[in-house]
């Protein structure tokens, strides 16, 4: 009996490069405090930096828009450092580079730009139908605008597009996705890591709150509610994010979804109810759901996409790396 206790114990003892003896990554004592903290100074430093300019203009104001790129492009860019100091101050090792770590890498990047995409455009497959239906242009015609250099330069010159289309779906997938994961896998495993971040994601979206209320946009009644469905889409959406940078390990594939998703907003069914083909619209809403589910795991099989380095620090077992 003593003699089992002991392999049972030593099964749990550490090499030491840091792995245990089945091949998992086991954390460092502290470590799950230090991820936790970093996430929530990360977010915080974030959310804060929208609100170092004073000004008493509304959020889509070009003026704010322009500030406000700013604000979060430094934070952005300063964000790695988040990870290298948990890194260094845990004492992770092994780790991957940290650029790779946070699913900047060329191994499999076609495929991490195209497959979650694709799987994400098929989930909007009845809004796209139904915009399909709606739209006064043929493909033709939408084909020639979406090749017009002029159609795009006025995209880029409009500041709404370009922090919904292009930096927000950057800023925020790089700071809240490929930051964080890497800190909170080696705490919680790739699982609930999936569901741990979108929580700081969806909480960092309250600020929009201060603004509502602060230019009294709708009855406070109104805003809360607002607010409570606007964390629990963001929740959702996040730990979707979240999966495919796990399955992929590559950032590429959650800022193109996020950017599709920002484009298209939630999906408008009071109007495919009301819709005068609303039997085939909503038979197209019901097969897109479907399919995606059936394609889930599929099209972001790390076979595509190489072996994820943020999967390196997960405890055994790793079921999603794999």
């Amino acid at each position: 009996m003593r003699r089992a206790m002991t392999e049972d114990v030593s099964l749990n003892l550490l090499y030491p490069d840091g792995v245990s003896r089945d091949g998992g990554f086991v954390a460092p004592g502290g470590l799950c405090w230090g991820s936790v903290l970093s996430c929530s100074l990360l977010a915080c430093s974030y959310v804060g930096s929208l609100y170092v300019w004073r000004n008493d203009l509304p959020r889509d104001h070009p003026a704010v828009i322009k500030r406000r790129f700013t604000s979060v492009l430094v934070v952005s860019v300063l964000s790695p450092l988040f990870v290298w100091a948990w890194r260094e101050l845990m004492g992770v090792r092994p780790s991957p580079p940290l650029l790779a770590l946070m699913g900047i890498r060329l191994e499999g990047l076609i495929p991490a730009a195209t497959l979650p995409l694709l799987l994400t455009m098929v989930l909007f497959l009845g809004p796209l139908i139904q915009m399909a239906m709606d739209c006064p242009w043929d493909f033709i015609d939408g084909l020639k605008v979406g090749i017009d250099p002029r159609f795009w330069a006025l995209c880029f010159s409009d500041m709404r597009w370009l922090r919904n289309q292009v930096v927000a779906p950057l800023t925020e997938e790089l700071v809240f996705r490929a930051c964080m994961l890497p800190m909170l896998v080696p705490c919680a495993g790739p699982t609930r890591a999936i569901f741990t971040c979108p929580l700081f994601f969806g909480v960092a979206h309250f600020h929009h709150v201060i603004e509502l209320l602060r230019f009294r946009q709708g009855t406070v009644l109104g805003i809360f509610l607002s607010a409570v469905f606007q964390f629990s889409y963001t929740a959702v959406f996040g730990a979707y994010t979240a999966f495919i940078f796990i399955r992929t390990g590559h950032l590429v594939g959650p800022v193109l979804c996020h950017s599709f998703c920002n484009h298209m907003g939630f999906p408008a069914l009071s109007a495919a109810l009301d819709h005068p083909r609303r039997l085939l619209l909503l038979g197209f809403y019901l097969l897109g759901v479907l399919l995606f589910l059936l394609l889930l795991f599929p099209l972001t099989d790390p076979l595509f996409y190489g072996a994820a380095p943020v999967c390196s620090l997960a405890p055994s077992p790793r079921a999603l790396c794999s």
